[in-house]
């Protein structure tokens, strides 16, 4: 269902400018008011009424149409309005009644210039042409201007310039600046439309003596000596230079060791051609001295163009120990393509200002702000992914405080390269020290959060993340001799990259553990020797017992002290033991036995004695041992006492009253001594006083039973029982004497029947 036509609505028209007149063609626009429906089709008419009466139409479906006149009629009356009709009803829009000339659109003025002034640094001299003759519309203009690069224009006020003029003067303009200019215009008498924008019109400003300082500053490096500062100065031109700066002019005051004693004098710098042609802020090197701890210096530059100089700008570096730490709590933060400042600060009355500096790869830059600022920016060129160390310096009447430092990145982004990986030394049994060398901070791009140690055997990987301000780890629990593949990965909060592998093979043995083990077994065995040799000496008695029996020392024995001044007292022989008797062991092999009835025919030498008794009891109540034969080797004829020197003697008991023809004697005799010069010592039945004087009889009557044995292997048992049956014991002599055997009876020796195995003892004592 359709609804009959509204009222159109905001009517506007416009005639354009042809060359130099306007068109006769009237366009006009306006806005449809309710439904409109392909079954009912609304159709507009355009009117344009002169003061003549003569009306022009046209016919349009849409919300626009031209009505073109047979020439435009300039400072003439119209009346233009539109009527909307369809099968529902019909009605028209408002009625513009109007002077022709306000519906007239010009060109925009032609022709814009400047007009440099060389007098004038501050002001540029615009001119342009009319766009149409002053005969059909009297135009009013507007200007606007800016430097160049910049964002927003400067608009000339519409009273300076609302009257029909071709040339205007910009003034309070900066000198040796480029500015860009535009100019437009309509009818001066209410025209509605102004003219587009016309051309650019560009031109630099003269040159005039700077009018602000130049922006001293200092770069501090540790020096070549430990008491003293590497100072650079730097300098960026003045913001207002008003032309290129030639030179600098510096004077350095309280610093005369550095500077050749002309503390006082200017020094010049000139600037060259390709630093005063950047498109960047320019910042030119002047000095660079060293500056000791404990002195201070204060610098003064001019910057000079090529009309004047400009005012003085001062820095002053104080004494280290006095610089003043004014600023804390520094906060850096990346925010909507910025890096945005935030800090603290006390004793802010002394503060004359603040001085932002911030120090990337290859870039040295800083701003300044005022006191009160607590909140800002960095205004300068920023870098993406790359740090920057970000300092808050304070400064009170031109001298610098301490700063307060941070690193800060506009943008960060995954690393572009990993870390390089090796081993610390060579790798143990069981463990390993990896360390990675830092990224590079070009290659970083941003904050390292982590770094993760990767390592594999080849049949499981395993991985450790450790800080990112950790660039070692010692890899524990590892097999040995095994080969394992290590790679280290770095973490920013955009991304990681991967290092390059590196292999390493455990050892098979520690260091030092074959020499360990060798140690220790040396140590355990000379434990054990050392154990030994304590047992040794502990218990030596009872291993010389064991292992060596005691054998007595003829020398402690008493008798090597007796003497026949002082003769021993003798024990009295027990009933069953025979007193007095000296058994005589006869080897079988010699070949020669002497018979107890040819001893006596033995001849006696003064210096030289057989002696064939042996003590059955010297020095202790033993009544026999086993006889031995002695013979004195003396032949020297001295008393064998002297001879006891070097031979151990021993000595016999022999009873006064020997026996002869075996027969024991009734009338007791004095026992005596025979003392012998035999170096054998004492057998053991000797020294043992307990022994059974039955006993040794039975031993001594022994002997000689197995000697007759191996010389008459023939005789019948029976017949040597017989024998020894019939032995009797004779008393000798006292006077009897050894004889020697005769060659008759040698040659009979040994003899057909058994001899006595008893020696007849010699009554009384024979001189030794």
């Amino acid at each position: 269902m359709s609804d009959p036509p509204r009222r159109p609505e905001n009517l506007t028209c416009v005639a354009i400018q042809n060359k130099s007149t306007i068109s006769p063609a009237i366009s006009c626009e306006w806005d449809l008011v309710g439904r409109q429906t392909s079954s009912v089709v609304t159709t507009y008419t355009l009117n344009v009424a002169g003061i003549t009466g003569q009306n022009h139409t046209v016919q349009s479906t849409e919300n626009k149409a031209t009505v073109t006149l047979d020439v435009f009629p300039f400072h003439t009356t119209l009346e233009i309005w539109v009527e909307a009709q369809n099968k529902l009803g019909k009605t028209e829009s408002e009625h513009l009644k109007e002077e022709a000339g306000v519906f007239v659109k010009t060109k925009p003025p032609p022709d814009v210039k400047f007009i440099l002034e060389e007098s004038f640094p501050t002001s540029l001299l615009i001119n342009w042409t009319h766009p149409i003759a002053h005969t059909y519309v009297r135009l009013i203009y507007e200007i606007r201007f800016c430097p160049v690069g910049a964002q927003s224009w400067s608009y000339v006020p519409t009273g300076d310039t609302a009257k029909s003029i071709e040339s205007f003067r910009l003034q309070n303009l900066q000198p040796d600046t480029v500015y860009v200019t535009q100019v437009r215009c309509k009818n001066a008498r209410g025209g509605q439309y102004w003219s587009d924008w016309s051309a650019n019109a560009t031109k630099r400003t003269p040159d005039d003596r700077p009018t602000s300082k130049p922006d001293l500053w200092k770069i501090i490096a540790e020096g070549d000596s430990v008491n003293e500062r590497r100072v650079q100065f730097i300098c960026k031109d003045p913001v207002f230079s008003n032309g290129k700066i030639k030179r600098f002019d510096m004077r350095i005051q309280g610093q005369k060791d550095n500077v050749n004693n002309r503390s006082q004098e200017w020094e010049s710098f000139p600037v060259s051609m390709s630093e005063a042609d950047s498109s960047q802020q320019k910042i030119t090197f002047l000095k660079e001295i060293n500056l000791p701890h404990n002195k201070s210096v204060k610098v003064s530059v001019t910057a000079i163009n090529s009309v004047g100089k400009s005012p003085e700008a001062s820095l002053g570096i104080s004494e280290k120990a006095n610089e003043f730490a004014l600023v804390e709590e520094l906060k850096v933060w990346p925010q909507g393509g910025r890096l945005w400042l935030e800090w603290k600060t006390f004793k802010s009355k002394t503060v004359s200002e603040y001085v932002v500096e911030w120090v990337g790869a290859d870039q040295t830059d800083w701003q300044r702000e005022n006191r009160s600022t607590r909140h800002t920016f960095i205004k300068g060129h920023l870098d993406k992914f790359v740090c920057y160390r970000v300092s808050v310096y304070p400064l009170y009447s031109g001298w610098i405080g301490k700063p307060t430092s941070t690193k800060a990145f506009l943008e960060q982004a995954a690393p572009s390269e990993g870390p390089f990986l090796n081993v610390n030394g060579k790798p143990g049994c069981t463990e390993a020290e990896l360390v990675w060398s830092e990224i590079p901070e070009l290659s970083r791009r941003g904050f390292i959060t982590n770094y993760t140690l990767f390592y594999t055997n080849g049949t499981k990987v395993h991985n450790i993340t450790v800080p990112g301000n950790i660039t070692s780890y010692t890899l524990t629990s590892l097999s040995r001799n095994t080969k394992y593949d290590t790679w280290v990965v770095a973490s920013t909060i955009r991304g990681s990259a991967r290092g390059f592998n590196h292999s390493f093979t455990t050892q098979k043995y520690a260091p030092g553990e074959i020499e360990g083990t060798v140690v220790g077994i040396s140590l355990g065995f000379l434990f054990l020797v050392l154990m030994m040799m304590l047992l040794c000496i502990y218990k030596e008695d009872v291993i010389k017992e064991n292992f060596w029996p005691r054998i007595p020392n003829p020398g402690e024995s008493t008798i090597g002290n007796w003497s026949p001044d002082y003769p021993l007292k003798t024990e009295t022989p027990k009933e069953s033991c025979l007193s007095g008797i000296t058994v005589l062991d006869v080897d079988a092999c010699d070949g020669k036995c002497v018979l107890e009835e040819d001893k006596a025919s033995l001849p006696l030498k003064t210096d030289k004695y057989l002696s064939e008794e042996h003590s059955s009891g010297i020095g202790g109540s033993s009544c026999m041992s086993s006889p031995r034969q002695s013979v004195s080797d003396s032949d020297e004829g001295g008393d064998i006492a002297d001879t006891t020197a070097s031979t151990v003697q021993y000595s016999s008991v022999v009873t006064s009253n020997g026996y002869k023809g075996q027969t024991p004697s009734s009338q007791p005799q004095q026992a005596l001594f025979s003392r012998s010069e035999s170096t054998q010592p004492l057998l053991d039945s000797e020294e043992n006083l307990d022994v059974p004087l039955q006993e040794g009889s039975r031993q001594s009557q022994r002997f000689p039973q197995l000697n007759a044995q191996k010389e008459e292997d023939s005789q019948p048992e029976v017949e040597q029982q017989e024998r020894l049956e019939t032995l009797d014991f004779g008393p000798l002599e006292e006077d009897s004497e050894l004889t020697t055997l005769t060659d008759s009876q040698a040659a009979e020796w040994p003899p057909a029947a058994p001899m006595s195995n008893y020696m007849p003892q010699l009554g009384g004592y024979r001189a030794q």
